[in-house]
């Protein structure tokens, strides 16, 4: 925090010491000292600090430093630091968590230059800086002539660290992550989240003594509000989610195989990458009644330049979960017969899983879209294919959510199956469980005229 608040005391002597000369002084309310071997270098010293005073500057309350010292110790630039930050996070982050930090880095950064002159191509910078400068991964392919340019232009154009402590400089970043390559405004979501990065680098700065504060909380900006809740517009029913998973299998002989994956997400409310996990063993299938999924893991496709082996998949533990947390799901009658029916036609994968892709691999997100593409046109009506209704797959999850709640199931068991927080859930299904006060209020009203309440 920079203050001009500040205190001198005279030079203390403490005889025996191997710098027996103390400076001392005060910044706001912390203390500061420096010890000297003579008195000729400790008034030196005062000189300079009452110097800086009469010049009106600020004085960083950590370090004790007036501001023009401070900021002739963080000479690096924000990108060096950008870069430092991201090769921080690495080794903790998913990597999806990488990916999306790499992606608002690589917006911002353009952004805190000194000027544009002589600017690569903008998607050339964009893709230098995302894919190579804030890509640690051992399996980066070198990078070509035209991104090693990139990369030389931003070094030499980025502002100083020191000047993120100007709420100006700090106003080109915001706008820059406001934005999207062609100019236009980005979405509510994107800004929000991009923005938390850099708070995030910015706050890192601190950390290192490279910033006195973070200066976004001095800067009038307020991101966007933001709507998580879900537009139900686009969900499918439970009709229409059933008429596409039967679309889905007459697709074609990789639809059928698809079938089963689809009906995980309608019927048991998986996210895609949960289901992709599902192995043989993880699952209960009787001949009559309700079965149970055991969802132990998700396998995101999120490219093999952000994982650390070099596969296109992750394996990683259930979203926002310890790595060895577990899930199990009740599935009912109709998915526990789709799932039967595709281990009976197509078996399974050498390692148990029940999906896979053509060539007996990882299933990738192109296959099962473009599948679903095709059965969004034959399940729909031509008004209903024009519009985002069932866009992605990933829709069918708020059907069975959505479902789950409508039935009258207790918010806190929906949650667990969902794999969500009862706080995320009531954020994304607001409406849903806002629409269930009147049942609550009969449940309540039925309670109070059986209860003997003069007793």
């Amino acid at each position: 925090m920079l203050t001009y608040d500040v205190r001198l005391y005279t030079i203390r002597q403490r005889p025996g010491r191997r710098l027996p000369f103390e400076l001392r002084w005060k910044v706001g309310s912390k203390p500061h000292s420096k010890s000297y071997a003579t008195k000729t270098l400790a008034t030196g010293r005062l000189a300079e600090i009452r110097t800086a005073m009469k010049n009106g500057e600020e004085f960083d309350q950590e370090s004790g430093l007036p501001v023009s010292e401070l900021r002739k110790q963080t000479e690096g630039t924000w990108y060096d630091h950008a870069v430092a930050h991201a090769k921080m996070k690495w080794s903790r982050s998913s990597a999806k968590a990488r990916a999306a930090r790499a992606d608002a880095l690589a917006t911002v950064t353009p952004g805190l230059v000194t000027d544009h002159r002589g600017a690569p191509n903008p998607r050339v910078l964009r893709q230098a800086l995302s894919c190579w400068a804030f890509n640690f991964s051992d399996h980066r392919p070198d990078p070509p002539e035209e991104v090693e340019a990139a990369l030389a232009w931003i070094a030499r154009k980025s502002v100083k660290i020191g000047q993120l402590a100007d709420s100006d400089t700090v106003r080109l970043g915001l706008e820059a992550l406001s934005h999207l390559l062609d100019g236009s405004v980005a979405a509510d979501n994107t800004i929000t989240r991009k923005r938390m990065v850099y708070n995030n680098a910015l706050q890192y700065a601190v950390e290192r003594r490279k910033l006195p504060a973070n200066p976004l909380q001095f800067v009038d900006w307020t991101p966007p509000e933001t709507d998580d809740e879900i537009d139900f517009r686009w969900v499918p029913s439970p009709q229409q989610g059933r008429a596409l998973i039967d679309a889905v299998g007459k697709v074609s002989p990789r639809g059928r195989h698809l079938k089963a994956f689809f009906g995980c997400i309608l019927y048991a409310a998986t996210r895609p990458s949960e289901a992709l996990d599902i192995r043989l063993s993880n699952c209960t299938l009787p001949d009559e009644g309700w079965g149970s999924l055991l969802l132990a893991g998700s396998s995101p496709g999120v490219g093999s330049r952000w994982t650390d082996d070099g596969e296109a998949h992750e394996e990683r533990g259930l979203k926002r979960r310890a790595r060895k947390a577990t899930r199990p799901v009740p599935i009912p009658p109709a998915l526990v017969r789709l799932l039967q029916e595709h281990i009976a036609e197509f078996g399974v994968a050498t390692d148990g899983r029940l999906f896979r892709a053509t060539e007996g691999g990882r299933l990738l997100s192109k296959e099962w879209s473009a599948v679903w593409k095709e059965a969004r046109r034959l399940a729909l009506t031509p008004e209903e294919a024009e519009t985002p209704i069932a866009g992605v797959p990933y829709s069918c999850r708020a059907t069975a959510v959505s479902g789950w709640l409508v039935a009258g199931v207790d918010p806190v068991e929906v949650a667990r199956r969902a794999g969500h927080s009862v706080a995320v859930l009531l954020r994304f299904y607001a409406k849903i469980v806002a629409g269930r006060e009147d049942h609550a209020n009969a449940l309540i009203e039925r309670f109070l005229g059986g209860a003997d309440l003069e007793k």
